[in-house]
């Protein structure tokens, strides 16, 4: 139920890869559900909007060829190239801010807090807690695609970050490359604070 989340100006929206990739039916990596997602995140949105909220969005935005795919030597098929049809946002999501692209470098880019190199496994920032910061942002709700891999990990993150966080079941959904995926990851989100309405 969206209707249980209250927005104001110390709240941050964040719509994470609603991109035609994850979204689309077409796309290489479509998450089942995705449509449903789109509706509840579009609430989502307008209430934000209504309410004088930030709203962010999250790309990945992949180069080509990067450790992230496995045709590179990673896991995953090609997605989310820049500048493909695969790393747009979806053309029913309503975007109404700022787009944080991440894994530009080739990184593995699941949170929208942070990428991490597939060779060394450091992690560096993306521009995201700064935004947040300069906008007064105390609070964070964080929706989209897909929950057992950028939901929970920008959704931990923001609470180690120090923002109180919340996960909105109805507007997310998982890959659930094994069934209980999706379920595994909103149990730790839980169990490092977030807050799922």
């Amino acid at each position: 139920m969206t209707d249980s989340i209250s927005f104001d100006t110390s709240t941050a929206l964040i719509v994470v890869d609603v991109q035609n990739d994850f979204a689309h039916p077409d796309g290489s990596l479509y998450v089942s559900g995705a449509d449903g997602v789109i509706a509840a995140v579009n609430e989502l949105v307008i209430q934000a909007v209504a309410a004088g909220s930030p709203v962010f969005y999250t790309q990945d935005w992949h180069p080509p060829s990067t450790l992230h795919f496995a045709k590179d030597g990673g896991i995953w098929p090609v997605h989310c190239v820049g500048d493909t049809w695969g790393a747009e946002l979806h053309e029913d999501l309503h975007a109404e801010g700022v787009c944080v692209r991440k894994g530009t470098g080739g990184e593995d880019g699941y949170s929208g807090f942070t990428v991490r190199d597939p060779a060394s496994g450091e992690t560096s920032p993306t521009e995201l807690e700064g935004l947040l910061r300069n906008a007064g942002v105390e609070k964070t709700v964080v929706v989209g695609l897909a929950t057992d891999y950028c939901v929970v990990e920008t959704a931990v993150d923001s609470v180690a970050a120090g923002f109180a966080t919340t996960v909105v079941r109805s507007a997310v959904a998982a890959v659930d490359l094994q069934d209980s995926d999706g379920e595994a990851a909103l149990n730790r989100m839980a169990a490092t604070g977030v807050t799922l309405v």
